[in-house]
């Protein structure tokens, strides 16, 4: 219509009355079949310019009217019942005022019955399911009429069933079948409802969510050692695998009984004399923690401390290595350390020992006995007895804070080895603090690349270059941490073998190893000593110590290799 402005004044009035019957149309094919229509175009008011830069005229055109209207009573027809609004007509001849005050009204009026019916015959026009055939007459050169089903469905015979792939009919007679999704099920399998996990059937490829690209199939990988560090590149360190799990020699006694076990060691101890071998029975087949169970139901059934008694009926070595069975091992750890600084001397080995070979929970736990039991903090009772670069190792290995992680980083692996090659080895002096800050902070895996490492790049084990650069306690220490992270059962059956070694025995020691690792490791230790010094440690213990004392060192080894 706005392009018949820009013609000819003769031929613009024919221009727009050719627009004004297709507008018409256009409104047609928006209202309901049988209604007709009218369409009033406004007068064009004289005087407005034209683009064309024609004269001005005042023009009128009559839309066609058809019988019947407008209705009588407004327009739109009301609908067969009522009106959505509940008048008969629109507009109503009383309209309410627009404003807030009046929501609450056309909440009220509002008829839910007729919108759903208008929402009906909607979707029937415009390809739904529910349009009554034959409720509007046909219009001469109108669209064909709606098909059952509205436009877009498949023919009848063809409609498949919500939920359900293919639909009935699918394939074809005398057509194979087709092929499955991935991850869907084969013929004659069941369907998963929706949003249900997808399900893997047998013969079929892994199953995928809707959307989700098929996996390609690639060759599996090769086999990985859950014991062995992975390292990047085509090679790596060679790293000897660490032992998990538990490999100690003392478990939890099936059928286990505390208020048994507690008048069993009622009866070893009451009256004249004392029942060693009921003893070394009892507490030295229980785990550490049904020993603490014992205790307590001594005191419940007896109303005495087993602890006391056991001190009143026992002595010497076989006392020491019961009252260390009866402790927890972070109290035991405690107490030993508190022995080993107490006095005029200082058991560096204890220290060494405990503080290099526990892990960072243990340690972190002995932190907290230690200070609940002496009102020292551990770190302090360190620094009162020790001095120089082997506080400092010690202070460092009692935060309990070495990273834990096993993943190896091959190019921070080559730059310790350098770094503590370039501390020791290649230079006049030793960086003992380099050392300190490698062996204390880094992983076991880490550090267990770094030797190895450090033993191809510089041809030498970094046991030796420690033992040249360094010396007395603190070599003694920076060789116990290396040791202890290479192989934890060899360092203590070297310890073992040093405490039985020569014409005493180091009795502390071996009852501190034998209760500690008597549920952690004991087994391979066992193993270990057999291969370093060619026989078992049972036999050791049994040449080098007697009596009561000798049966429950023996009864904590577990046997003979």
């Amino acid at each position: 219509m706005f392009t018949a402005l820009l013609l000819p004044k003769k031929k613009k009035k024919k221009a727009l009355l050719l627009s004004a019957f297709f507008f018409q149309e256009r409104r047609r094919a928006f209202l309901p079949p049988g209604v007709e229509t009218w369409v009033p175009l406004s007068p064009r008011a004289s005087g407005i310019p034209f683009p064309c830069g024609g004269a001005r005229e005042t023009e009128q055109i009559s839309a066609m009217s058809y019988p019947g209207y407008p209705p009588a009573g407004g327009y739109p027809p009301a609908a067969p019942g009522s009106s959505p609004w509940g008048g008969a007509a629109y507009p109503p001849s009383n309209p309410p005022p627009i404003g807030l005050e009046n929501v609450a009204g056309y909440a009220n009026q509002f008829n839910p019955n007729y919108m759903a019916g208008m929402a009906s015959n909607l979707a029937g026009t415009f390809g739904g399911t529910n349009v009554p055939q034959g409720i509007y007459p046909s219009t001469p050169g109108s669209y064909p009429p709606v098909p059952p089903g509205g436009f877009g469905q498949p023919p009848s015979g063809q409609q498949p069933s919500y939920g359900g792939y293919p639909p009935a009919g699918y394939p074809p007679s005398g057509m194979s079948a087709y092929p499955g999704y991935p991850g869907g099920p084969a013929s004659g399998q069941p369907t998963p409802s929706p949003g249900q996990q997808p399900v893997n059937y047998p013969g079929q490829p892994p199953a995928t969510y809707p959307g989700q690209q098929p996996m390609p199939n690639y060759p599996p990988g090769p086999a990985v050692s859950p014991s062995m560090p992975s390292y990047p590149g085509t090679t790596g360190p060679t790293v000897s695998p660490v032992t998990h799990g538990n490999r100690g020699t003392i478990t939890d006694a099936p059928g286990f009984d505390p208020l048994k076990d507690a008048e069993v060691l009622r009866k070893a101890m009451k009256g004249f004399g004392t029942d060693e071998q009921a003893i070394i029975d009892c507490l030295g087949s229980r785990s550490n923690k049904q020993r603490q169970q014992i205790i307590l139901s001594f005191k419940t059934a007896y109303g005495k401390d087993l602890i006391k008694d056991l001190k009143s009926e026992l002595s010497g070595n076989f006392e020491r290595t019961i009252l260390a069975m009866m402790k927890t091992p972070v109290m035991f750890d405690a107490y030993e350390i508190k022995e080993a600084i107490k006095g005029v001397g200082t058991d560096e080995n204890c220290l060494i020992e405990i503080l290099a070979s526990r892990s960072n929970e243990h340690i972190q736990e002995l932190n907290r006995v230690y200070k609940a039991e002496f009102k020292k903090t551990l770190e302090e009772a360190i620094k009162s007895d020790t001095s120089g670069h082997f506080q400092r190792l010690l202070i460092s290995l009692a935060q309990g804070n070495r990273d834990e992680s096993t993943n190896v980083d091959m190019s921070l692996v080559q730059k310790d080895v350098q770094e503590l090659y370039a501390a020791g080895e290649n230079r006049l002096g030793t960086d003992e603090s380099k050392f300190n800050a490698i062996l204390c902070a880094r992983s076991r895996a880490h550090l267990r690349a770094v030797f190895s490492e450090y033993q191809r790049m510089c041809n030498r084990d970094i046991e030796k270059s420690i033992c040249r650069e360094m010396s007395g306690d603190l070599e003694k220490g920076m060789l116990a941490v290396v040791k202890c992270l290479k192989n934890t059962p060899a360092f203590f059956a070297e310890r073992l073998q040093k405490a039985m070694k020569g014409a005493g025995t180091k009795d502390r020691t071996l009852i501190r190893i034998m209760v500690s690792r008597s549920e952690v490791d004991l087994l391979d230790i066992r193993a270990e000593y057999k291969r370093m010094y060619g026989k078992s440690l049972y036999t050791d213990i049994t040449g080098d110590t007697s009596g009561d004392y000798r049966k429950i060192l023996l009864k904590l080894c577990g046997g003979n290799d």
